[in-house]
């Protein structure tokens, strides 16, 4: 006889109720448990990976910048909720270098059109352009003259559409182009804020107006945390979404240069490489950062070496792919193109 309480009855009930179903519901629930185990797999071995680089040394010195800069964001938050007013004259009002530091008239005689050229910056979910606090003040002290933080609404996580996001950051980069004259800007997008500039670029002629964009830990990919929450937004970051699958469509070559940053740490965009950049019509340059966390991308030192590179590289309106630098070549440390690392130095 069987105990009440041993469970067998059941088991033996499930595995009837499993042999009874037709091939196809068969099949359906099969396909269901494998993807579960592959997603669980997936999860288990992103943790290794991540916890691995925390253990390092490097590891270790990014939790410690990331749990500060997190303390200082939450101080900085608050001011970051206004709107930047937008000075279209930048250091170049009266077209005259003698007031400048040595290190932003070097820029402006040496490359006037980078330094002239505007940079738009745009944050990611829930944030606001407190993000760039020290990348903003870092470009401005390095000669850039136009640095402007765009905000959008702290609700876009629930209310949000990447689409919507996409088109009106383009109207802010119609007004910085009237208000500074200027006919192309750059563009620095963290997380989120990468892939609204992406989807303006891509799907939006974005790229007739963008000379540069630049993503810092930007689901390109999607990422498995957005499954944490149910909206639009969040769906639209999921892998294999109808968005991402949109972007990741064939299209007419682009004329912006991709430069993707990101970091073999980031505990938001999961798995980590989802934030890498494949497509065949893009231009795409990529940096990969061992050590740093998703909040602290835009304060790393890395990255604005990275930033200062990409925008005052003179060749960008060459209409030729970025090619993987080459062992002991002189770049090689720091720029590498598709398929390729450049863990980027301290």
């Amino acid at each position: 006889m069987w105990r009440k309480d041993s469970g067998y009855p059941y088991l033996v009930s499930t595995s009837l109720t499993f042999s009874r179903m037709g091939d196809g519901a068969r099949r359906a629930v099969g396909a269901w448990l494998g993807a579960g185990r592959a997603l669980a797999d997936e999860v288990l071995g992103v943790s290794g990976d991540v916890l691995r680089a925390v253990a390092s040394p490097g590891g270790v010195r990014g939790v410690v910048v990331e749990t500060a800069w997190l303390a200082a964001h939450t101080v900085l938050y608050p001011w970051g909720v206004l709107e930047e007013r937008l000075k279209p004259d930048g250091h170049f009002r009266a077209y005259r270098t003698d007031g400048l530091p040595p290190r932003q008239r070097g820029l402006v005689v040496s490359a006037m059109d980078a330094a002239g050229t505007p940079i738009v910056l745009v944050h990611g979910i829930g944030d606001n352009r407190s993000a760039f606090a020290v990348l903003s003040g870092a470009l401005r002290r390095r000669g850039f003259g136009v640095v402007h933080a765009v905000n959008y609404s702290v609700l876009t996580a629930l209310t949000g559409d990447v689409r919507r996001s996409a088109a009106l950051l383009g109207e802010h980069v119609e007004r910085i182009c009237e208000q500074t004259g200027s006919d192309r800007v750059h563009v620095v997008g963290h997380s989120l804020g990468g892939l609204i500039a992406r989807y303006y670029v891509q799907r939006l002629n974005g790229d007739a107006r963008v000379r540069t964009l630049v993503t810092l830990g930007t689901p390109h990919g999607g990422t498995l945390a957005a499954y944490l929450l149910s909206t639009t937004l969040t769906r639209q970051l999921r892998p294999g979404s109808e968005l991402l699958s949109e972007l990741a469509e064939a299209s007419r070559p682009c004329r912006t240069r991709f430069v993707v940053v990101w970091s073999e740490m980031d505990q938001v965009i999961v798995p980590q490489r989802n934030a890498r950049l494949a497509h065949p019509s893009l231009l795409v340059e990529e940096h990969r950062i061992r050590d740093s966390g998703h909040l602290s991308l835009p304060v790393d030192s890395r990255t604005l070496r990275a930033v200062m590179s990409a925008i005052t590289r003179s060749d960008d309106e060459q209409n030729h792919p970025i090619v993987p630098a080459r062992t002991g070549s002189p770049n090689a440390a720091l720029t590498e193109g598709h398929g390729s690392h450049s863990g980027l130095p301290h």
